[in-house]
């Protein structure tokens, strides 16, 4: 690799701009060398045995000096088993982390001029089961919680009746007036065991939520919270003001499911999409993009590979 301040412990782990990233991923074996070095930043180790010792074979794996055993860098991440380069991935990536409204897989397709659309649509499948990172910290301090739905418009029902659309949960942290981390997931209802299990999951125990004066919601004082409910109705205070950070959200996250991706997004791999937006949105203040892009190879490099069938499938199940 050109730049060798990736491999210094005050080195930058990534490049600042496209003109770096085309002076760092050079050749395919530039982008391998990158990658082992952020699956194994201290070394490698054999994953059969844990032997440290090994030796690198002209395809670029790991030989193992003491049992044999072969490992790729790409081997248990989203790149296992591709057929593209992976310099091909670095710069899908790279655009991807780098566009502000994200990309749909057309567009993809035509940037980096992928002969079909089925190639594209599974690469962003595949980032975006990394974009959220396993075992993330939990919000915490004064966080609103509230719900939305998302699908095309419904004639003749009111309120929380819905036919088509996809419910979604909606934590916000409260900085201030701003909005600090958020959490998204879907839940198959709006009853007190999947609001209580949903904040349970993405907000600290000991934290102060919010919420709108849904009964369905009472129970959550229960489980370590300190809840602070507000009937709208007898506030007289709009809905948007009494929760204005998940309102805000749940704006923006229509606005971007219909401007980049055409209200397209099947129920089925919604909760994909949601961590998408998450990842841009909690990441909407960073003063580097080569950041974002490093982000995303670390976490790719610690999700494993999907095939297309599973991410056809791939609803995401929720149990309680």
């Amino acid at each position: 690799m050109k730049n060798e301040a990736i491999f210094s412990p005050h080195g930058r782990n990534y490049p600042r701009s496209i003109k770096e990233f085309d002076e760092w991923f050079v050749t395919e074996r530039d982008c391998i060398e990158y990658l082992a070095h952020i699956r194994w930043p201290d070394g490698f180790r054999c994953p059969m045995c844990g032997e440290a010792k090994s030796c690198r074979t002209g395809r670029g794996t790991f030989k193992c000096n003491a049992c044999q055993r072969q490992t790729s860098p790409t081997a248990g991440t989203i790149f296992q088993g591709t057929r593209k380069p992976l310099r091909m991935w670095f710069q899908a990536m790279w655009y991807v982390t780098n566009s502000k409204r994200g990309l749909s897989a057309l567009e993809l397709q035509r940037i980096m001029g992928l002969g079909s659309y089925q190639t594209a649509w599974s690469w962003l499948h595949k980032m975006r089961r990394a974009m959220v990172r396993p075992g993330m910290d939990k919000l915490t301090g004064v966080v609103e919680v509230d719900e939305t739905y998302v699908g095309g418009t419904e004639h003749g029902v009111i309120g929380r009746e819905t036919e088509k659309k996809s419910l979604v949960a909606i934590a916000a942290e409260v900085r201030g007036k701003a909005i600090g981390r958020i959490r998204m997931h879907r839940i198959p209802d709006i009853s007190s065991e999947s609001l209580v299990y949903f904040v349970k999951n993405v907000v600290d125990e000991g934290s102060v939520v919010r919420t709108d004066g849904l009964t369905n919601y009472r129970k959550i004082s229960e489980h370590g919270y300190i809840h602070h409910p507000t009937v709208i109705s007898a506030s007289g205070i709009p809905a948007h003001l009494v929760l204005p950070r998940t309102h805000r959200v749940a704006s923006l996250l229509g606005r971007w499911c219909l401007g980049t991706h055409q209200g397209a997004i099947r129920d089925a791999h919604l909760d994909y999409y949601l961590d998408e937006f998450t990842f841009r949105f909690n990441r909407r203040s960073s003063k580097s993009i080569g950041l974002l892009f490093f982000r995303l190879i670390e976490q790719s490099v610690k999700t494993s590979s999907s095939p297309y069938k599973s991410l056809v499938g791939g609803k995401r199940h929720y149990t309680i």
